[in-house]
Parts: C-alpha cells; structure tokens; sequence
C-alpha cells in the first residue's frame, strides 16, 4: 500500500545510529531506481507508525516524494518491534542501540527487565547493564552519537568511563572532535592522552584535539624506522588485496550494472599496475625476485 509521509509517525528514529555515506547511497538509489523494499509500519490509533525504514523514508522526503510504498504489519507495537529486531539479527546493533532500544520498550510499554531479558533471550543483568550504559552518557553525546558524528563503539568504549570520571570533560571532548569525523582508534588516542596527561595537557585536548593527534602522530613516527613502516605498507596492501580477491570470489559483482562493472574493471587495472610497479621496484631494491614471490606471482584462484 502507499502511505503519505507526513502522515507517518516516526517515534522511533532516535533508536538507531545514522551513516552519513549509507544514507548517500540509498539516495542514490532510490533516485536512479526508486523504492525497491517497503517500510514497515503498524497501526495505533489513527496513526501509522514506522517499525522499519526509517531512512528510506528520510530518502524518500529528501527526493520531494510525497508517499511509501508500506507493507502493515498487524501485530501489538512491542512485538512489531521485537519481530523486527529478530528478522535483522545479522546487523548487530552497537551495544548502544541496544541500550535506546531496551530503554523505549521498558519505559513506553512497562517490560520489566526479567520481561526484556526473555524476550532477548538474554540474562538480566545483560539487559541492566545495556539500559545502565545510555544512562550513563550524557544527553548531548548520545545525540552526537546518533547522528554519527561520533561512533558508537569509541563511544561506549572512551566516552562513558570519561563521563563516569568527569561528564563536563567527557562534553566539551565530544563537542570539540564531534565536527572532525575522527576514527574510533584516533578517539583512543585522545582518550588515553586524557587519562594520562596533567591539567594543562588535558585543557589543550579540548582545545585543540587535532593537535594534540599531530603530535601524538610525529612522536609516533620518529621512533619508528623506515623498514618497519614499509614492512607496515606491504602487510597492508596484502590484506587489501586478499579481501578483494575473496570479495571477487564471493560474487561482489554478481548483478552489477554496466557501470558499476567497468568502474570495477578499471579500480583492477589501476591496482594491478600499482601492484606491478611495486613488484618492480622491490625487485630492483633486493637484488632478486624469488619464484615463489607473492606480489611477484599472484594467486589466480
């Protein structure tokens, strides 16, 4: 069935976590081909409430379209919304996900957490210390982790001991890397300069996280030598190009347009000669080029 949008309650978009880069890419598709899967909605009242598709439906308003395709599913609230989690079990939530998702049902339809732990199939204190963990991040971190500015395994892992520690810091830390889009590993690194630095070292962290990145980064590689970072670089483009290969293997192609088949093709041309130039070059710098050379003889199973 069609389903106008501004008719549909979205109550429970707050309960997952955004991807900027995911969200680009379903709006592309959908503008190249239009809406494959529809969402899935339950009824309340007058109301229709999305179980399911949220960004599909923040695709579908950011195109100008004015309805969704909607399947209805006739079920209670709690258990569409149970059935729901169940069907994608495959894409585990972030252990903070888990926690909004288990704090909505305990407040909105009063499941005790035995209740909660049953229908996870999961122990009561799993449930506590899930409901325990969004508790304990502040309000406005949470946000910034639901818009994906931060992401919500640093989060759960950096962030909610510092907010144990001291909630301002853990704010304003939040606040200031919360524009530059940093790494989980680079969140780490500020997180362990906080833990161990003095005051002043700490007021400069919230200041200026990208420094403090850059200097931690410079100290880094001074006492690094060079053949352990090119040990480092080869380890890295033979990881790289085992997972392609198994990507390959495993039909990653497989129904590709046109397009996406001759960008493909090109990406492989241009990694095969970078690959062959480095051969080259590593064959130049050793001196010689054992037959059973990896980069020089690569796997074509």
């Amino acid at each position: 069935m069609q389903v106008e949008l501004g008719q549909l309650d979205r109550r429970y978009e707050g309960l997952r976590t955004r991807s900027a880069a995911r969200e680009r890419k379903l709006l592309a598709s959908l503008s190249e081909i239009g809406q494959q899967a529809p969402i899935i909605v339950v009824r309340d009242d007058a109301r229709l409430v999305i179980v399911d598709g949220y960004k599909r439906v923040r695709a579908l308003g950011r195109l100008g379209h004015d309805v969704a395709e909607a399947t209805e599913w006739t079920l209670g609230e709690a258990d569409a919304l149970l059935l729901e989690r169940l069907l994608r079990a495959g894409d585990a939530d972030s252990a903070i996900e888990q926690g909004w998702f288990l704090r909505e049902l305990s407040k909105r339809f009063g499941l005790s957490l035995e209740e909660l732990a049953r229908r996870f199939d999961r122990t009561k204190s799993w449930v506590s210390r899930r409901i325990g963990l969004v508790s304990e991040l502040p309000t406005a971190v949470q946000e910034r982790v639901r818009e994906g500015a931060i992401g919500a395994h640093a989060a759960m892992k950096y962030l909610v001991p510092l907010a144990r520690a001291n909630e301002d810091d853990c704010v304003r830390l939040t606040d200031a890397i919360a524009p530059l889009r940093l790494s989980n590993r680079q969140i780490g690194e500020l997180y362990a300069t906080y833990v161990t630095g003095g005051v002043g070292a700490r007021e400069l962290l919230m200041r200026a996280p990208m420094m403090v990145l850059e200097a931690r980064a410079e100290v880094s590689a001074q006492g690094e030598a060079p053949v352990d970072k090119l040990l480092d670089d080869l380890h890295i483009v033979a990881a790289v190009a085992r997972r392609a290969h198994s990507r390959l293997v495993s039909g990653a192609v497989d129904g590709a347009g046109d397009d996406a088949r001759e960008n493909v093709r090109l990406a492989c041309s241009n990694a095969h000669a970078e690959v062959e130039r480095l051969r080259r070059r590593c064959q130049r710098e050793l001196g010689h080029d054992r037959p059973d050379d990896p980069i020089g003889h690569p796997a074509t199973t």
